[in-house]
C-alpha cells in the first residue's frame, strides 16, 4: 500500500502522484505483473527487476515462466475475480496490466487494486479519428457500445481499448492513481505476433522482397523494451487519470523498414513494389501484407517523453531484434501472402 507522506492523508497522496518517488527508481517495491511471460510483459518484468523491483507475477501458468526462482508466481484467471483478489492479497505498490482487454476486466483490476499504482496497456487503436499526429487528449477515441466492451473480435479491439482509457479516466475522478499506455505495432524479440518477423524472414531468405504499394505505407512502431521502459516510468512518474502514447521517436516508411532490417542482417535486397493493379495478377491485395495501412498512423509521444522517456535508436532496437528472430523459429510467413503468390507478381512484373 502507498504511504502519504507525514501530514498528508492518502486521499492527498492519490491527488498529488508527484508525492510518490521510488526509492532509487524502485529499490524495496514491490511490482505485480498481471501476464508477464510472452512478450511485453516478459519485456516489463526484465525492466522492473533491473529497477530494483520486487515482482510477481500474474497468470494462468500455460506458458513457460522465464524468470526462474527471480519472481514469485500466482497461478489465476484475470477474468475470475476470486483469482484477482488472491493476487491483490500482495498488496504491490505497481500493478502494470499487461493482458486487459475488456473494460470490465479493468474495472475489476481498479477496484481490487485502489492503494496501488495501476498501469494498463491501452493501444494506438484506441483512437478514432484520423489524424497526424494523434495525441492524448486531442485527439477522438472510439465511442464503444455495450455490446462491443464484451466483444472479442478484431474489430471491436480499438473500441475496447478507447472504452478501456475511459474506466482509467474515470477513476482517477475518483482518487484511485491509474493510467494507460498507448503502444501501436510493437517489435522486438519473443514477438509471438511475428507481424515483424515475417519482413525479417522474407529478407533473411530472399534476394527480392516484394512490398505493397509504393513502399511509403507510414505506420509508427515501438520497440519493446521502450513500451516496458514507458510502463515502469508511468507507474512511477505518470499523472492519474493520464494516457501516454508510447512509440519509436523515428518513423521510416515501409521501404525503408526494409533496408534498416537488410543492413541489421547484414544482407543486400531487391526491393520491388506492387501496386493493388499488379498484385490481383496473384489475387494479392495491399492489407494482406503485415504493417501496411492505407493511412500515416503517427502518434505524438511529447507527454511521456517529458517524464523522462527516450526511444531506442531503431538501428540498436533492430540489432537485438534481429540476433533473437535467427536464434527463434519463428517465420511470420502466416501473416502475409506465401511466397508463391509473390512470385507470380514479380514474375508479372518482370515483363513490364
Amino acid at each position: 500500500m502507498f504511504r502519504a507522506p507525514a501530514g498528508l492523508t492518502n486521499e492527498h497522496h492519490r491527488r498529488f502522484p508527484t508525492t510518490f518517488v521510488p526509492a532509487t527508481s524502485g529499490s524495496g517495491m514491490n511490482a505485480l505483473v498481471i501476464g508477464g511471460t510472452r512478450f511485453i510483459g516478459r519485456h516489463t518484468v526484465t525492466e522492473l527487476l533491473d529497477s530494483g523491483y520486487g515482482v510477481t507475477v500474474f497468470n494462468r501458468g500455460t506458458h513457460d515462466n522465464p524468470f526462474g526462482e527471480h519472481v514469485e508466481h500466482v497461478e489465476g484467471d484475470r477474468t475470475e475475480r476470486a483469482d484477482l483478489e488472491r493476487a491483490a492479497e500482495r498488496d504491490p505498490d505497481v500493478v502494470v496490466d499487461c493482458v486487459a482487454y475488456h473494460p470490465g476486466e479493468v474495472r475489476t483490476a481498479i477496484e481490487l487494486f485502489d492503494d496501488s499504482r495501476y498501469v494498463v496497456i491501452s493501444s494506438g487503436a484506441a483512437y478514432g479519428s484520423e489524424e497526424i499526429p494523434k495525441r492524448e487528449g486531442e485527439t477522438a477515441l472510439h465511442d464503444c457500445t455495450a455490446e462491443q466492451a464484451t466483444d472479442d473480435s478484431q474489430e471491436t479491439y480499438g473500441p475496447r481499448k478507447a472504452e478501456i482509457d475511459r474506466v482509467v479516466s474515470d477513476a482517477a475522478a475518483h482518487g484511485v492513481e491509474a493510467m494507460s499506455v498507448r503502444p501501436p505495432v510493437v517489435y522486438g524479440p519473443h514477438d509471438y505476433t511475428e507481424r515483424f518477423d515475417y519482413w525479417l524472414d522474407r529478407v533473411d531468405n530472399h534476394d527480392r522482397v516484394l512490398v505493397p504499394g509504393d513502399g511509403d505505407c507510414l505506420r509508427h512502431l515501438v520497440f519493446v523494451e521502450d513500451v516496458a521502459r514507458a510502463l515502469r516510468i508511468v507507474a512511477e512518474e505518470g499523472t492519474p487519470g493520464a494516457a501516454y502514447n508510447v512509440g519509436d521517436r523515428r518513423l521510416p516508411i515501409l521501404s525503408e523498414w526494409i533496408e534498416l532490417v537488410a543492413d541489421a542482417l547484414d544482407t543486400e535486397v531487391d526491393i520491388v513494389t506492387a501496386n493493388e493493379r499488379e498484385l490481383a495478377a496473384a489475387d494479392l491485395a495491399l492489407d494482406d501484407f503485415p504493417l501496411y495501412r492505407s493511412y500515416p498512423h503517427v502518434l505524438d509521444t511529447h507527454r511521456l517523453s517529458a517524464l523522462g522517456w527516450e526511444a531506442t535508436p531503431i538501428e540498436e532496437a533492430l540489432a537485438r531484434t534481429v540476433d533473437e528472430h535467427r536464434a527463434s523459429d519463428r517465420t511470420g510467413r502466416e501473416n502475409g501472402p506465401d511466397r508463391e503468390a509473390e512470385e507470380r507478381v514479380l514474375s508479372v512484373l518482370d515483363t513490364l
